[in-house]
């Protein structure tokens, strides 16, 4: 599961050159072409203006705190209860 804001793409500062992969017609996903993390998406015709952010990438991303699920009309069925299962604050405990 990702967090995703959309924005203006004028209201985004970039620092650095994203690569691009056309992951579709008019889909675009922006990654570091550095160390491969995903960072946008964009599509021109759908989304016009519009950056979807993966605001796990942001320098603060705990001010855009997710406010809906979105998308969930092909969800794995146990995504319904995902939020219930055990939370571990490292991957040992």
């Amino acid at each position: 599961m990702v967090g995703w804001a959309m924005v203006l793409i004028d209201q985004l500062k970039i620092t650095g050159v994203p690569q691009i992969y056309h992951s579709s017609e008019n889909g675009r996903r922006h990654f570091c072409g550095k160390c491969g993390t995903g960072l946008f998406y964009t599509n021109a015709v759908n989304l016009p203006n519009i950056i979807d952010v993966q605001t796990a990438t942001l320098d603060h991303p705990e001010k855009l705190p997710p406010a809906k699920h979105v998308q969930t009309a092909e969800q794995i069925t146990w995504m319904e209860t995902a939020h219930n299962l055990p939370k571990l604050a490292r991957y040992f405990e």
